[in-house]
């Protein structure tokens, strides 16, 4: 009896054991799919521009509020502005999570700022099919336009800032150098071997592999980045990061200036349209602000608002011509020297330049066209307007007798007699009197 009972007890226990641990072990494989390490992934494929600068340093404060095991910027740039890519590098040198540049997908590049925002980061890695290099300062937020003395010295500002920062992630040092004052590029493969990049990976998940255990150092201390089960959180710009991006491209900055400028002329030539008025106060505004993130010649602005001004005058001053003309090379000359960079990704391009002074020329001489006609048609009203009009006798006129004029009544006027009924012409009008003369039949 003894004996039965205990088998039955044994039982219980094993089948609560049982339960207990089916209960449990999916709250564990949760909690530990719970703990698996994410990082937020941006993509950078633009100009380096104080936009694409505040969006990065913020992902890097989300990331690290969000308790993400690190941040990877997926890199694609031709380069942009010094002021811009120093505020991105300082960022990640202080950096409370590790950030990862890749320099993808194949084709893509690290050009100029991209140079150092990659050196910078905690990883540097790249695709196969990608290169990096060519970092010279070229005009770095001043707009060009150095003498040889300011060359050099923004030159080797350049140098000891990359090289300085080489040395902090255990970087090729002279490589860099090479690439500010050599324009040196060169491929992901040989970017491996001479210790620039610290991977070569075909995808992400390649790259996440190759990064289990590596330790890095950060702003608070060393730091063990793992990977392993690794969730890949794809964060896309907003509506805002992505409007202040678009309007730092030049070429929208200076579309948006000749909208601006042609709004402001129609509600100033003609009072009262307001949409016209509207239109170009919020696109002017905008290319103001797209011109605070760019290296702006304002001689360049100078010249196209004296172009708008030569257009105007044109119509009020018939100089056959010769404004119109001045108004189309002022427009040209300032549309080239408006973004004064020798960077060509921070100048508006020829693609861009020729249709908009084209057209933007070709409307202003047609306006023009169109004004001057207009003044130059013949008075269609009052005294002078009514010279040669034809009406009919509804009197007999001797000297004096009434006719009707476009159903007008009017007092008037013949040297010779015309007999009522008689179709009359208009010679010009006295003292609100009509002087005419009879229609041969």
């Amino acid at each position: 009896m003894k004996r039965v009972m205990l088998q039955k007890m044994v039982c219980a226990v094993a089948a609560t054991a049982a339960l207990f641990i089916g209960v449990m072990l999916p709250g564990e494989n949760l909690r530990a799919a719970d703990k698996a390490p994410v990082f937020d992934v941006i993509t950078i494929s633009a100009v380096i521009t104080p936009p694409i600068a505040e969006y990065v340093v913020q992902s890097i404060g989300e990331a690290a509020k969000s308790g993400a095991e690190g941040l990877i910027i997926r890199l694609d740039t031709p380069g942009g502005l010094d002021l811009a890519m120093r505020d991105i590098a300082k960022g990640i040198l202080n950096a409370p999570v590790p950030v990862i540049v890749y320099v993808a997908p194949s084709g893509a590049r690290a050009a100029s700022a991209g140079v150092i925002i990659t050196v910078a980061a905690h990883i540097a890695a790249m695709a196969p099919g990608t290169n990096i290099g060519a970092a010279h300062p070229v005009g770095l937020g001043i707009g060009g336009g150095m003498d040889k003395t300011m060359s050099k010295k923004v030159e080797n500002d350049a140098v000891a800032y990359v090289r300085g920062i080489a040395n902090k992630r255990a970087r090729n040092e002279e490589w860099v150098e090479k690439a500010v004052r050599k324009s040196e590029s060169i491929t992901a493969e040989d970017a491996l071997r001479l210790k620039v990049i610290d991977y070569v990976a075909t995808d992400l998940s390649r790259l996440l592999e190759k990064l289990d255990g590596r330790e890095v150092t950060l702003a608070a201390g060393k730091k063990i980045i793992k990977t392993k089960g690794a969730v890949l959180n794809e964060k896309l710009m907003g509506v805002r990061e992505k409007v202040l991006s678009a309007l730092s491209d030049p070429n929208i900055a200076y579309i948006l200036l000749l909208i601006g400028l042609a709004g402001l002329y129609f509600e100033f030539s003609t009072p009262g349209a307001i949409l016209p008025g509207v239109i170009g106060g919020i696109s002017l505004i905008m290319a103001f602000f797209a011109m605070q993130t760019l290296p702006v010649n304002y001689a360049g602005v100078a010249l196209i608002l004296l172009s708008i001004i030569l257009f105007i005058a044109e119509i009020k001053v018939i100089s056959h011509g010769i404004l119109t003309i001045g108004g189309i090379v002022s427009l040209v000359i300032g549309s080239l020297m408006l973004f004064q960079a020798p960077d060509p990704s921070l100048r508006v391009s020829w693609g861009v330049l020729i249709p908009a002074v084209s057209i933007t020329s070709l409307f202003f001489i047609a306006v023009i066209a169109i004004a001057v006609k207009a003044q130059l048609r013949p008075r269609q009203g009052g005294q002078e307007g009514m010279r040669g009009e034809e009406g009919l006798a509804i009197t007999d006129i001797h000297a004096e007798g009434k006719v009707l004029i476009h159903g007008e009544h009017w007092n008037a006027i013949s040297d010779a007699p015309v007999t009522r009924g008689s179709k009359i012409r208009v010679i010009h009008v006295e003292n609100l009197k009509v002087k005419v003369e009879p229609i041969e039949k």
